[in-house]
């Protein structure tokens, strides 16, 4: 990995006005999920003490305190208006609205094996009017997450792309949470950092019949963090899964969408290996 990244912090005036998520953007409500108590009392609150949310352009992201990463992040994607604009240097972002403390910034990455993975993908909220301000929010330390090169994210962030292009969607618009999944024996790096073994997505469309569409989706690189201090290498994969076991595994509550997940219909605990777009159930 390289470290000629540079680290820069906006002035709090580039935030005025970011609206964050839109808990209405598909036409029925998709709000952020509740978190357990034992999760909430471990959010980084805003220095301003107005929440835990810290509102982008067309994303959001809330943070854990105790794993300085994101707790989850959750973004709308206008799939008909992406745009891809070009960005010249390679510059991270921490955000000056929570106590930098709280944030994983250059320390975590610099002369390691580990990749900054995006949560919310640079491309997914970058469409409209403000395409290239959305850009440059995605490159904020809040949104990264500690992720080993030979993940396979071909699968894991293709997984938007194909619903987007392969799915009979409603304005091809499309509503995504994303988030770590922190467990107690997750490995210490550097005698500080836990490093997450396993990644969660959820995505959820409205189709053309007016209904919602959503599905929970899992990544694991628990025996993949291999040059880590010794750590070993064995496989890795992404999996589909029911979002209500999701919620088991990340004290989150997505209420209402547990209704709109075809998997929930099945008996059962279900989980399936996905290998490609034809091993997803929508």
């Amino acid at each position: 990995m390289s470290d000629t990244f540079e680290v820069a912090t906006l002035e709090l005036e580039w935030f005025d006005g970011s609206q964050g998520y839109d808990p209405d953007f598909l036409g029925q409500p998709v709000p952020l999920p509740r978190l357990s108590p034992q999760r909430t009392a471990d959010l980084a609150p805003l220095l301003d003490g107005s929440g835990h949310e810290l509102r982008y352009t067309h994303f959001s992201v809330v943070m854990s305190k105790s794993r300085r990463l994101a707790v989850f992040t959750a973004v709308n994607i206008d799939g008909a208006h992406v745009k891809e604009p070009h960005r010249e240097r390679d510059i991270w972002l921490l955000d000056p609205r929570i106590d930098a403390k709280h944030q994983c910034a250059n320390e975590l990455y610099k002369r390691s094996s580990l990749d900054r993975g995006h949560l919310v993908r640079r491309l997914d909220p970058v469409w409209g009017d403000e395409a290239l301000k959305a850009q440059e929010d995605t490159f904020h330390f809040t949104n990264a997450a500690p992720q080993q090169k030979k993940l396979n994210r071909k699968t894991w962030l293709g997984l938007e792309d194909y619903i987007l292009s392969n799915t009979d969607l409603h304005d091809l618009r499309v509503s995504v949470f994303t988030g770590p999944i922190f467990r107690d024996d997750d490995r210490v790096y550097r005698k500080i950092y836990r490093i997450p073994a396993e990644f969660w997505k959820v995505v959820v469309l409205m189709k053309t019949d007016g209904g919602l569409s959503a599905t929970g989706y899992l990544l694991t690189q628990r025996d993949l963090i291999s040059d880590l201090e010794g750590f070993t290498f064995g496989k890795y994969q992404t999996y589909q899964t029911q979002i209500g076991q999701l919620e088991g595994m990340t004290g989150l509550n997505f209420g209402e969408l547990r209704k709109y997940d075809p998997l929930e219909r099945e008996e059962g605990n279900m989980i399936h290996v996905i290998g490609g777009a034809g091993d997803l159930r929508l």
